[in-house]
């Protein structure tokens, strides 16, 4: 029955998506963006850093993110986020990405990654950065960071933030740079 649902559910989306217009961005256009340290993330090293590669594939678009530096062993969550830094504002969890025994990972999402990522409200309101965090506060305590619980996770109990896009100017953040204005 789940798997009926989910189906159903994920054709619902492609059908939607297929009405979608394309913004300014072309099939095979691309952007590739760094994301930096947090203060926070005192366990890490000053070399922990992620690459993202966000390429446009017609009706989406493929993130690809390259993780080094972080604690190995240990999965840590991405969202979408409408600020760089605290206050994060709106955000929207996409995944997780676990590391390997030298703390490096690799995640692959499809969705909506560019000038056109925002949430309907009263406004529109642009969600255009991204957040890294610990997946499991333990592992942050564990990792010598600290343990406190935030929500950034799929089940609402994740640790710290690791790594973000705060490298980016707050109202424009690196998704905008594809299919943007």
């Amino acid at each position: 029955m789940k798997k009926s649902i989910w189906a159903g559910a994920m054709a619902a989306a492609m059908a939607l998506t297929t009405l979608a217009s394309q913004a300014a961005a072309e099939i095979g256009d691309s952007t590739t963006f760094a994301m930096v340290r947090s203060p926070g993330a005192t366990c890490l090293s000053n070399d922990a850093r992620a690459r993202v590669t966000v390429s446009d594939l017609g009706f989406v678009q493929n993130m690809h993110v390259e993780l080094v530096g972080l604690t190995p062993h240990n999965a840590f969550t991405l969202f979408v986020t409408q600020h760089g830094s605290r206050p994060f504002g709106l955000s929207w969890y996409q995944g997780e990405i676990l590391t390997d025994k030298e703390g490096r990972g690799v995640g692959d999402f499809t969705g909506i990654f560019s000038g056109e990522t925002f949430i309907l409200g009263d406004t529109p309101v642009q969600t255009s950065h991204l957040g890294i965090w610990f997946a499991d506060p333990e592992d942050a305590g564990r990792a010598g960071c600290s343990s406190i619980s935030t929500p950034f996770d799929g089940d609402h109990v994740g640790g710290i933030l690791v790594l973000s896009t705060s490298n980016f100017r707050d109202d424009r953040g690196p998704l905008q740079r594809l299919g943007g204005d």
